[in-house]
């Protein structure tokens, strides 16, 4: 060690052993230097005082009041006065300040030696020169005579010449609260209590002025009171402001970090204290590379550049908690320049869930490519010509028997013809209507469905056609009717034999006027509605009893549509049978992917009454009480009455006979031309007269059966 490093040691310790507070400033009026016991005193570490300026630690200070102190100490050398001081929780003292004028090293410099009087002796020299930096406007009253002293400054602060004005019956007014003011000024008084309140005075713009008020005693009684006057306007609003920012980011989910060039955290959310888990006395002594082992001088000094080149960077992160473990965060940096300083602001947003969603999101997707693949492999029944063509999406068939059924289904949904579907319960009515409907120019308007066997009678009109409030008892309201929402779109009546006979003339009238009204209406509504009908029962039947009209059967089986049922297309009976092991088996969780061939056998030997609904129900029964990857028989399967057994087989020839007189019914006899049974059962005409012939099919024989 040389002797001019020996010399700065000892004048270090020389300064330290001092029993006052100093601290040096420059021009600016930045702390350049403050010794252990000014920032014992302030609350403040080393390093933080030296980011800090006269305005922060002098509360009475601005920058003009700096700039004319400045010039006076440079003139004078010497100057002493006193002063009010603000350490780092924000609470205020007095202090006697002697500041001195000299240079160190070419830099001019203020060395402040400062003293705590804030026990002694300020309330007692309250009128000498502190007004002259601090603008704070002292004043006395003797209670004794009634005579008041105020020093000038105290006159300016509230804009009068007149220092009655400042007596306590008249300054209350002044204020916004003058009762509260004159109950503080009567507390001190008559009970000898003091007060430091900020006010807030009836001017426009609002003013806030800090009151000191404390009596002085002779004996126990009070003969006068001294009190000081500041306007804080200026750093009332700031410190306001600065706690709504401070609060904001306080309460913020999202973690925000403010840092300086060298990387020290001026600044955090307690957001950090919860989620990285830290507590608050390591987070104030931490710097970024406290929290992050990962980030080098190098990079620290290159991302501050960068961001303070664009102002803003948005990038991706993993965070360290005090346990070591990680998570990813979207960071927002922005620059920030405060007091001749690049700060950097971070937002960190924890995106774990967002990562996850998208992991599992990945590992679903390739998940199902997985099971694709191997579904594809396993899947006997599905690898051979199997050609299962899957119709208007849930319509499946391969046999040829229901692809006539499907041709008739191209055919008439590009029209707008009425079409009547008929069939037993279960053959899948509903889904032919669906495919013309989708297949249809009306496909983007709605398909409306209404089962008119589910209506009680009495409100099935109000359903097809709306009513208006009041029409019968109950109708607390207008509703809509059914033909109103399929306007430019298809309507099903599903069971249209269920119709009261009493209601088929009103929509006789819509099929032919597209026109109706409705319940307690006065207005004729017009809509565009194409009609598909269906039902599992004999309307010419019906007809024949009186309960069915005969003219509306007309008008809607204008292209009717015969849906065969499952065992006249048993072929179909795998397809379906897997389809729907697909399905229940997702819905249920089970890994159900193939049904065994004696399964199938058993299927194929049972003729399902219930039809495609029947077979369906049963799977889904199947799956709930069976486990593994292959359906195999089990409790579930049809029972074994109803399986078509050797005694319960007809001949060939009978079941031919059976088919082709339903087929006949179907086509109201007749045999030849596209509309024909012929066409149906693809044969020539020839060839079904002579093979009815040899069977004994013949109409009035069937009409006596």
């Amino acid at each position: 060690m040389n002797q001019d490093q020996e010399e700065v040691l000892v004048k270090e310790w020389l300064i330290e052993a001092l029993p006052y507070e100093i601290m040096w400033m420059n021009e600016a009026g930045n702390i350049v230097y403050a010794n252990a016991k000014f920032c014992k005193r302030l609350g403040y570490k080393k390093t933080e005082i030296t980011k800090l300026s006269i305005l922060d630690v002098n509360s009475t200070a601005t920058a003009e009041s700096w700039k004319s102190h400045w010039e006076i100490v440079k003139k004078d050398k010497v100057h002493s006065f006193k002063g009010t001081h603000k350490n780092k929780s924000g609470k205020f003292y007095e202090v006697e300040i002697s500041a001195q004028y000299f240079s160190n090293n070419g830099k001019n410099i203020i060395c402040a030696i400062v003293n705590d009087i804030s026990q002694s002796s300020f309330y007692k020299n309250l009128l000498d020169r502190t007004e002259t930096i601090a603008h704070v406007g002292g004043w006395k009253l003797n209670l004794q005579d009634g005579s008041l002293i105020a020093t000038a400054e105290a006159l300016r602060i509230f804009n009068t010449d007149d220092k009655e004005d400042l007596l306590p019956g008249n300054i209350i007014h002044y204020f916004t609260d003058p009762e509260k003011v004159k109950n503080l000024l009567r507390d001190v008084m008559r009970n000898a209590a003091s007060f430091d309140e900020i006010l807030e005075t009836k001017t426009q713009p609002v003013r806030y002025i800090r009151s000191v008020v404390k009596p002085v005693l002779k004996g126990d009684k009070v003969y006068k009171i001294v009190g000081v006057y500041q306007d804080i306007t200026e750093q009332h609003i700031k410190e306001k402001s600065l706690q709504l920012y401070k609060g904001v980011i306080d309460n913020a989910e999202d973690l925000i970090y403010v840092y300086n060039r060298d990387g020290d955290l001026l600044h955090y959310s307690n957001s950090l204290i919860k989620q990285l888990g830290f507590t608050k006395k390591q987070l104030d002594n931490f710097n970024v590379f406290d929290l992050d082992s990962s980030v080098t001088s190098e990079w620290w000094s290159s991302h501050v550049d960068e961001i303070a080149s664009k102002g803003s960077m948005r990038f991706e992160w993993l965070v360290a908690r005090k346990d070591g473990t990680k998570f990813p965060a979207d960071i927002t940096a922005n620059h920030i320049r405060y007091n001749n300083e690049d700060l950097n602001c971070a937002v960190v947003r924890d995106i774990t869930e967002r990562k996850m969603r998208d992991l599992k999101l990945y590992e679903a997707l390739e998940e199902i490519k997985s099971l694709k693949v191997r579904l594809e492999n396993e899947n006997e029944y599905l690898q051979e010509e199997i050609s299962s063509k899957i119709n208007y999406k849930n319509i499946i068939c391969k046999s040829n028997a229901y692809e006539k059924v499907l041709q008739q289904v191209n055919q008439v949904a590009p029209t707008d013809t009425t079409v009547m579907i008929t069939g037993e319960s279960g053959t899948g009515k509903e889904l032919l209507a669906s495919a013309i409907h989708t297949n249809s120019l009306r496909k983007d308007r709605p398909l409306i469905k209404i089962n008119c066997a589910t209506l009680p009678k009495e409100l099935i009109e109000s359903e097809l056609f709306g009513h208006k409030k009041g029409a019968f008892t109950g109708a607390t309201e207008n509703k809509v009717g059914k033909f109103t929402l399929a306007d430019g779109g298809t309507i099903l009546l599903d069971e249209i034999g269920e119709m009261p006979i009493d209601l088929q003339s009103k929509l006789l009238r819509v099929l032919q006027e597209g026109e109706f009204d409705e319940l307690g209406g006065t207005k004729t509504i017009k809509v565009d509605v194409r009609v598909i009908a269906a039902t599992n029962r004999n309307l010419e039947d019906m007809i024949k009893e009186g309960a069915f009209r005969e003219d509306l059967y007309y008008r809607l089986n204008v292209f009717p549509i015969h849906n065969i049922p499952l065992r006249a297309r048993k072929e179909d009976i795998p397809l379906l049978a897997q389809f729907f092991l697909e399905k229940y088996a997702a819905k249920a969780g089970k890994a159900f992917k193939r049904l065994s061939k004696k399964t199938i056998d058993v299927l194929m030997n049972y003729n399902f009454p219930g039809n495609i609904r029947e077979l369906e129900n049963l799977i889904e029964r199947a799956v709930i009480v069976e486990s593994g990857t292959t359906l195999n028989p089990g409790s579930w399967m049809p029972k074994t009455e109803l399986l078509t057994g050797i005694d319960d087989f007809k001949s060939f020839e009978a079941l031919q006979r059976d088919y082709i007189i339903e087929v006949l019914n179907y086509t109201d006899w007749r045999v030849s031309g596209k509309k024909g049974a012929a066409t149906i059962l693809n044969m020539k005409d020839k060839t079904l007269f002579a093979k009815m012939k040899r069977l004994g099919i013949e109409k009035q024989i069937i009409l006596k059966q």
